[in-house]
């Protein structure tokens, strides 16, 4: 049987309900985002929330009291896709993991894992919102320059990963981001694709990048302007939501 650890926080299965009934009154997929994101802010930053690993058996984790980069998305996402806390959980294996089976194996370790396991909730718009100034490179994640695993237990994949360099990055590009776009920050490192993810929330002229910040002096889910925040980083990739999603939850 599969193993369940429930940490609510603050979001327990009532207020989750009551949330969720507000977020599906909101049409727009970035707008819902916005808005559930929002109830996130100042939640703690967490390291290794989720549990499994090569010789210890997954168990599906929702730790709403602490979160990390991309646990924090991986909540919002299928927090977006649901109606009730009963379907987030089912929406949440969906989202996690290929094909919904819980398995360390099966988790969506990498950022763009998204690209193809979760294509039915997001897809890549890099290169369209992007397409001049996009650099395409080839690299084999989960593979370190000295040939050992980032993650043991889970086989390298070779995969072209399309970026857009930060000091490519115009108004024209920054103009074509959506509040609820995923932002993944693009990593030069081996065997990684990206080193940090958040979600754009536009608010007049400025955009910000809504995330689980691992730095010290905040440790908790924050926005910082993006435009300062990825300054002297490699990159971004970005991935949109669907709305065809939101039409199949009526």
């Amino acid at each position: 049987m599969e193993k369940e650890h429930i940490v609510p926080g603050r979001f327990t299965p009532d207020v989750l309900d009551s949330l969720l009934a507000e977020a599906f009154a909101i049409a727009d997929a970035g707008q819902r985002i916005a808005f559930l994101s929002n109830t996130f802010l100042g939640v703690e930053y967490h390291e290794s929330t989720l549990i499994g690993g090569e010789h210890s058996p997954e168990v599906f984790v929702i730790n709403l009291q602490g979160v990390d980069c991309l646990t924090f998305i991986e909540y919002i996402e299928a927090l977006r896709l649901s109606k009730s806390f009963s379907e987030f959980q089912a929406t949440l294996r969906s989202v996690r993991y290929e094909s919904g089976v819980v398995s360390f194996s099966k988790r969506n370790h990498f950022f763009t894992d998204w690209i193809g396991n979760n294509k039915d909730f997001v897809r890549n718009v890099t290169g369209e919102i992007a397409a001049r100034m996009t650099k395409r490179v080839r690299k084999i994640l989960n593979v370190r320059d000295d040939g050992t695993f980032l993650l043991p237990g889970i086989q390298p994949v070779e995969r072209e990963i399309a970026y857009v360099p930060s000091h490519e990055i115009e108004d024209s590009v920054m103009n074509s981001l959506n509040t609820g776009d995923y932002i993944g920050i693009y990593s030069n490192a081996h065997g990684l694709d990206v080193s940090h993810v958040g979600i754009a929330i536009r608010d007049g002229e400025t955009i910000f990048l809504r995330h689980a910040s691992s730095q010290k002096e905040y440790k908790k889910v924050i926005d910082q302007d993006l435009t300062e925040y990825i300054l002297n980083k490699p990159g971004i990739i970005v991935l949109r939501p669907k709305e065809k999603n939101d039409k199949e939850l009526v």
